[in-house]
């Protein structure tokens, strides 16, 4: 089996959100809502459309907008990490349906039984997006536990009259951030989480972007 070199993200066309970790969110916040979920174990996530199966940075022919970043959670695919039961060890699979996986030798997953380069790629990729999840676990937590995060809504009107609502997700209340004290303060900057914080801030200037970018797609 082999994988193919080109890109193909038609597979992320149906998903309107998806997990971001803290040293990518400069890139992200540049042409996505960062938004933090709402359940048992928040999570932040780069928002890609305003409707729940819908992704309007990528288009019929499976090509993601250019210009724009893409998330570490989509490029790692066709691979990603199977954790075990006692969370001791991680697998690294792959989605043998994806379309860029092939049979053929022009970039195959093994040379002489061995992983090949690709492969070995792929899994240190995979390896550091790992870590990084972890970390930003951390941060995540520690904004939970200060009690920063708000239920909010999303209401969106389209040139042609239509409108759309988004609800189940929460951010970062800009006031109750300022009130920390300063030695909650300090400790965050020290941890490098203080930045993390005004991407957040920042992204929320992508939302109109986002309503310009679904009004185009729907006109298509």
């Amino acid at each position: 089996m082999s994988l193919t070199p080109t890109s193909d993200f038609s597979f992320a066309a149906g998903t309107n959100s998806v997990p971001v970790v803290a040293t990518e969110l400069p890139m992200v916040c540049k042409n996505y809502p960062i938004l933090f979920t709402d359940g048992a174990q928040t999570q932040m996530v780069a928002l890609l459309g305003l409707r729940a199966s819908e992704n309007v940075m990528v288009d019929d022919k499976g090509n993601w907008t250019p210009g724009t970043y893409v998330p570490a959670y989509i490029r790692r695919y066709p691979f990603i990490f199977f954790e075990n039961e006692d969370k001791s060890q991680y697998t690294l699979c792959v989605d043998e349906d994806a379309k860029t996986v092939v049979e053929g030798t022009e970039n195959p997953f093994f040379v002489d039984g061995e992983p090949s380069k690709m492969t070995q790629g792929a899994l240190d990729f995979c390896r550091d997006y790992q870590a990084h999840y972890a970390a930003t676990a951390e941060f995540l937590k520690a904004v939970a536990e200060a009690d920063l995060l708000v239920e909010n809504r999303a209401d969106a009107t389209l040139a042609d009259g239509r409108k759309l609502s988004l609800s189940g997700f929460k951010i970062i209340d800009e006031a109750k951030f300022n009130a920390l004290d300063d030695e909650t303060f300090l400790a965050w900057r020290k941890r490098g989480w203080l930045h993390l914080v005004y991407c957040h801030f920042i992204s929320n200037g992508n939302w109109n972007a986002l309503v310009e970018r679904t009004a185009m797609k729907n006109a298509n």
